[in-house]
């Protein structure tokens, strides 16, 4: 019996052991979790965006839409922060020898950098390219031309074109430009009326690009004259530039006008005057 004790005893210390050795290699691979980095992505430059109806000078309103009493008219926005639009219209009645018809408007768009949609540059680069992509794809443009810009922003291209309608035949230049993870975007339009002479491309095309350059100024002012690196990691910004915009004047030919305040393309006639 004490021979049978021992060697039970024995087993007993015997299977203990692994036990013991198993816990301990449980309890070290507990304390040992693996190590993955967290993405990292550049932070914003810019962080807020300027007043859209205050963008451009007085002297500016007055050479573009000279009878729109330089009050502008401020789209809907669900966050001004992230998204704002002003656009004027502007008709010089003179009597039987016709009008001039003009339309203009400033969109913003900011986006801030967020680790699963990436920076803001680089959403608002993506966002930049399909605003000229959609400017190119407007239904019924005829002598489309499409000129790249200097000088202002990070990228700026100049989109024009002609548009027949049955008030006449319009005038439509988009350019756009973006500057760090802001995407500025000025539509400008214009048309005799009545009989009048249809306005130059080359003239209207030099007015809308004033317009940008002075536009794309004020968002650098609005942020304290510079790019601001801040720390906002910016997913509310993202996911709401992924939302359908607020509509651009009903009278927009542009694809995208739809569905974002940055594609405002337009070639508004008077019914969008009188609207």
């Amino acid at each position: 019996m004490l021979v049978t004790a021992a060697c039970s005893s024995d087993s007993g210390d015997g299977k203990a052991a692994p036990e013991a050795g198993s816990t301990q290699q449980s309890a070290s691979g507990s304390a040992q979790p693996s190590v993955s980095a967290s993405p990292t992505v550049q932070a914003a430059a810019y962080r807020k965006l300027p007043e859209p109806c205050g963008v451009l000078s007085r002297k500016t309103l007055g050479d573009l839409v000279p009878k729109s009493g330089k009050s502008g008219k401020k789209g809907g926005s669900d966050d001004p922060s992230l998204r704002s639009s002003c656009s004027w219209n502007s008709l010089d009645n003179n009597g039987v020898k016709g009008s001039q018809f003009r339309w203009l408007n400033v969109s913003l768009l900011r986006f801030d950098s967020d680790a699963t949609r990436g920076s803001g540059n680089a959403q608002a680069h993506t966002y930049f390219t399909r605003q000229v992509k959609d400017a190119q794809a407007v239904d019924g443009a005829k002598n489309a031309k499409v000129v790249p810009l200097s000088g202002t922003g990070a990228e700026a291209t100049a989109v024009r074109y002609d548009l027949k309608k049955k008030e006449g035949l319009f005038r439509q230049q988009t350019v756009a430009a973006r500057v760090e993870n802001v995407v500025v975007t000025v539509d400008y339009n214009g048309a005799g009326l009545a009989g009048e002479k249809t306005p130059d491309a080359d003239d209207l095309t030099k007015a809308a690009e004033k317009a940008l350059k002075e536009a794309v100024a004020s968002v650098s002012e609005a942020n304290g004259g510079g790019s601001q690196q801040g720390s906002g990691s910016g997913s509310s910004a993202s996911a709401s530039a992924s939302k359908p915009a607020s509509k651009s004047p009903s009278a927009s030919p542009s694809k995208s006008a739809s569905t974002s305040p940055s594609s405002g393309a337009s070639a508004s006639g008077p019914a969008a005057e009188k609207g």
